[in-house]
């Protein structure tokens, strides 16, 4: 089967959705691919639907879209819980979890991009294809003419598929496009020399890659028993990880949580990425729910081998054990974890295997908290955003911004290196510069596969961010089939720049965070 239209985006997470929703908002044909059987890539198939975010979200720092899709989800736990808001009158968050400002099920974040997408299929704009991944790529000079994409699951559901189009669009969670199209990109951790970051290593690190994660709910169910059976390896898991509640202080020491009750460290870790509490929706117990946790934790980070450019075979195997790792972490909960009021053991966690869609309860896809990255015309290093080495600033700015963010450069363990850190940032906007590929003519970065570096991906990989990247490279190929160019005459170009620039404004997407900082 062949598709041709406008506007090929390869990969439906959260930068695909946006990118989509933008292209066929302008009234371009789209093909929107997907290799599992869930678009919304973090917030939903990866479980994470406990949004990261800033303290401005509400507000501020979000484009038009990225605020309808939260609002749609806080309108259907109204509707569903008749629940408007917090009991101190803060926008209903449906988990009350402390890590954000809203926190739900996936399959709701899920249903709502649905809603959002069915117009433009209905119109016929739009052509979403579940459970496929991009095999090759066609080349003429650099430019991508086409793309194979062929069965996800091995399972051969789908027959081969091919995807023309005048625009390519890269919003993989690995960044598949670009081996498959000869794309320059770079993984892991660049070295000092070559990106001048003082945290950067002194040589060059290409599978330090950020640790990901087999995300799963649990429910809290009260003198019940539900354990799970031991996972294959779970003591050298459980010993060598470690799992623990006990995180680390940036100087090594200790941060201990408990489970429902402040402890040292603070908030109770149940209440970290708590999805549905009880207490907010079901206080009189009408719906019979019960708590519903999220669980995502340095204990099933998985950050033992990288999964980027390495065999099938390889890949399969550290995928299996970042399962198992995880199934380990949930029965250490259920066994060996210290209770607040002593003794060991939370039998009362049930794994719900029906919140993440999976027979064995762990997310669709793992988390990935980085990709292959461009090598683009705009390269965003620590110095730019880190507000340590920027004092006095207010913001990190660029001239050919296409969106903000703010978030920490927040980094878990990786290959080959245990350290984790949090640093604070500017807030920041999002270069054009960092979408477009330095010799790729048609392909547009759409997610966290951006010319960052390895420790600026640590900001700019979230979710509002990922959504405006998304979005605005969905803008930015509808906007080049309209004039007739490429990306890089865009940038290059201060009149088709500031068109650019002026046509994401009347989309609603802030270019500048000056309304928040005056």
């Amino acid at each position: 089967m062949v598709h041709d239209v406008d506007i090929a985006v390869i990969g439906g997470g959260l930068g695909g959705c946006a990118a989509a929703l933008a292209a066929c908002e302008a009234g371009r044909s789209v093909v929107l691919t997907e290799p599992t059987d869930w678009l919304g890539g973090q917030m939903t198939s990866q479980g994470v639907s406990a949004l990261d975010e800033h303290e401005h979200i509400e507000h501020y720092g979000g484009t038009r879209s990225y605020m309808a899709l939260r609002q749609a989800i806080r309108a259907h736990y109204r509707s569903r819980y008749g629940v408007n808001a917090m009991p101190d009158g803060r926008p209903l968050n449906p988990g009350d979890g402390w890590v954000s400002r809203l926190c739900f099920e996936p399959r709701v974040g899920l249903a709502v991009l649905r809603d959002m997408l069915a117009p433009h299929i209905a119109g016929g704009r739009l052509t979403v294809l579940l459970g496929c991944k991009p095999q090759f790529a066609r080349m003429e000079g650099d430019r991508v003419v086409e793309v194979n994409l062929s069965d996800a699951s091995g399972a051969h559901q789908i027959s081969e598929v091919t995807v023309r189009a005048r625009f390519f669009l890269d919003a993989t969670e690995l960044g598949d496009l670009l081996p498959l199209t000869g794309t320059q990109y770079v993984t892991g951790a660049e070295a000092r020399a070559d990106t001048g970051e003082p945290d950067a290593p002194m040589e060059a690190r290409p599978h330090e890659v950020q640790g990901f994660t087999f995300c799963f709910a649990v429910e809290y169910r009260p003198g019940e028993s539900h354990f799970i059976e031991m996972p294959p390896d779970y003591a050298r898991l459980r010993d060598t990880q470690p799992y623990t509640l006990v995180l680390r202080n940036k100087d090594g020491s200790p941060r201990p949580f408990k489970m429902f009750a402040p402890g040292p460290a603070g908030l109770p870790f149940w209440t970290y990425r708590r999805l549905l509490s009880r207490a907010l929706l079901d206080p009189h117990g009408v719906h019979g729910m019960c708590d519903l946790a999220l669980i995502n934790w340095n204990s099933n980070d998985y950050h033992r081998r990288s999964i980027i450019d390495i065999s099938p075979e390889a890949q399969a195997a550290a995928l299996e054990e970042a399962r198992c790792l995880s199934l380990g972490f949930l029965y250490w909960l259920q066994t060996e974890c210290p209770r607040d009021e002593g003794g060991f053991g939370y039998p009362e966690f049930k794994l719900r295997p029906d919140v993440m869609g999976t027979a064995d309860g762990l997310s669709k896809a793992p988390y990935i908290r980085e990709s292959r990255r461009i090598v683009a015309l705009t390269r965003i290093v620590e110095q730019d955003i880190l507000a340590a080495l920027r004092p006095g600033v207010t913001q990190a700015a660029w001239p050919d911004s296409v969106g903000v963010g703010w978030y920490p450069m927040d980094l878990h363990p990786a290959v080959g290196n245990p350290r984790s850190m949090f640093e604070p940032t500017l807030p920041f906007q999002i270069p054009l510069g960092a979408l477009i590929p330095r010799r790729t003519q048609n392909l547009v970065a759409a997610c966290k596969n951006i010319g960052t570096t390895h420790l600026t991906n640590g900001a700019y990989r979230l979710h509002p961010v990922e959504w405006n990247i998304g979005e605005s490279a969905g803008a930015l190929a509808a906007f080049c089939c309209g004039v007739g160019c490429v990306p890089h005459r865009v940038r290059e170009d201060a009149r088709l720049l500031a068109r650019f620039q002026d046509y994401l404004r009347e989309r609603g997407v802030p270019l500048d965070w000056s309304p928040v900082l005056i």
